[in-house]
């Protein structure tokens, strides 16, 4: 068989890194339930018509088609793409378990989506996200948008990663503005707005001109709240100063203060109110977030959601909702890249048993067994060699300790081959210092 090609957009983390991921999956899935949030997981697949139907995706869908697929085309299971997020099945999950769930619903999700966007550092094909979503039946108080920050703050300050900052805006905000200067393409205003920082502000307001047919005058208002930024509720008086005023822009504008304020309030530092963030998805009707880790700016967002309103509907009902969604695989990723993530061993084993000859190996797999029984990770030689190669092969695997099982009746050793310190030993009491139990993450 010829070397395998790497397909590029689909990592494949190493032994270490995967425990690094796996550490920071247990974080966040902790922190996600000390709010009350609940697991769930969604099929992989969706019917293309439920993916294409909301926001700018019909060229990043994963289409599934069976080898042999029916002449008449694609219909049924033939019309099936992979999600590229969490958020679109799980509105179907609402829908088709409406019946059986409590409301408001407060559900987590960590699971893997797929894009076919060109791939870049820190950017897949196929990636791990983590999302928390709270959704109701017809109404959605505001309070809700305020809480996501303050989730997702706690689990990223539990991890070993730089600290972020969490960029809030409102869609109501730049609706109403957009309307209040005689816009009637909204939508294709934020659109335009929201490609702010990957074209710059001359772009924009060449694209607000053919998308939202704004004129010189409106697309430098545009352009001017989407300057206005703010730690606090200050970025008010600021969206005032210029001018324009409509209800939609004074209801957003209240909405935003209480995510800014209460974030403030709570964990100061974490949120900033941010007006040209929009979010390119045409299903967000309210707040939206997008954020950044420090000296990590030029990448993007790492963990992005916002408010939708109209995204689950069946017959007279809605369940409006708010998400936010972290990109486990992107801000791994280019930590990776940049070497800022390390472990203290590349496996988890503890403690290596030696095996004195392999006609004793039975006796080494029983002092394993103990040790496994009380919560220390432990493996067997897997050769009766010398000592010293037994040694060796420890030291290559970053295994801390070795034990010595004692021969005619002599007692076990424990060797921490670190320090070279080596001391009588009992399967059923001996216990490796905390920090060495598992590996450790820097």
């Amino acid at each position: 068989m010829s070397k395998p090609t790497p397909i590029s957009g689909f990592p494949e983390w190493t032994p270490a890194q995967r425990m690094i991921e796996q550490f920071v999956l247990d974080r966040i899935r902790a922190t996600f339930e000390l709010y009350g949030f609940a697991p769930i997981e969604t099929r992989s697949v969706e019917p293309l018509d439920q993916l294409l139907r909301k926001g700018e995706t019909s060229k990043e869908v994963y289409v599934l088609r069976r080898l042999h697929a029916d002449q008449e085309g694609a219909t049924g299971d033939d019309a099936l793409g992979l999600h590229f997020d969490l958020t679109v099945p799980f509105a179907r999950y609402v829908l088709e378990n409406a019946g059986k769930l409590q409301f408001p619903f407060r559900r987590y999700q960590i699971q893997k989506a797929w894009r076919g966007e060109r791939p870049q550092e820190g950017r897949y094909r196929e990636f791990l996200q983590a999302d928390i979503d709270i959704v109701d039946r017809d109404t959605l108080p505001a309070h809700y948008e305020a809480e996501m920050p303050l989730v997702v703050g706690d689990a990223l300050r539990s991890l070993p990663i730089p600290p972020v900052r969490i960029q809030v805006n409102n869609r109501k905000v730049c609706e109403g503005f957009y309307r209040g200067i005689g816009l009637t393409d909204p939508e294709a205003a934020l659109r335009a707005v929201d490609k702010l920082d990957k074209i710059g502000p001359a772009k924009v307001a060449e694209l607000l001109a053919e998308t939202a047919g704004a004129s010189e005058a409106q697309a430098k208002a545009c352009l001017a709240l989407a300057e206005i930024s703010a730690p606090d509720g200050s970025f008010a008086d600021a969206v005032r100063a210029l001018g324009v005023s409509h209800p939609l822009l004074d209801e957003g504008i209240a909405e935003l203060t209480e995510v800014v304020e209460t974030a403030a309030a709570h964990s100061p530092g974490l949120c900033v109110a941010d007006l040209r963030i929009a979010r390119g998805l045409d299903y967000y009707t309210g707040t939206v977030y997008e954020t950044q880790m420090i000296g990590y700016e030029r990448f993007g967002s790492i963990c992005s959601g916002g408010r939708y309103d109209n995204l689950v509907s069946a017959g007279g009902s809605t369940y409006p909702g708010v998400g936010i969604s972290i990109g486990v695989s992107r801000l791994l990723g280019l930590l990776f890249g940049a070497g800022e993530l390390s472990i203290s061993r590349g496996v988890p084993t503890c403690v290596l048993v030696a095996v004195t000859n392999e006609h004793e190996r039975p006796a080494s797999n029983k002092i394993a067994e103990a040790l496994r029984s009380r919560g220390i990770p432990t493996e067997v030689s897997p050769s009766a060699a010398k000592f010293g190669k037994q040694i060796r092969y420890a030291e290559r695997r970053g295994i801390p300790y070795v034990w010595f099982p004692g021969v005619e009746g002599a007692t076990d050793e424990v060797k921490d081959i670190r320090s070279g310190e080596q001391v009588p030993a009992a399967a059923g009491e001996w216990t490796p210092p905390r920090a060495d139990l598992k590996p450790l993450i820097s």
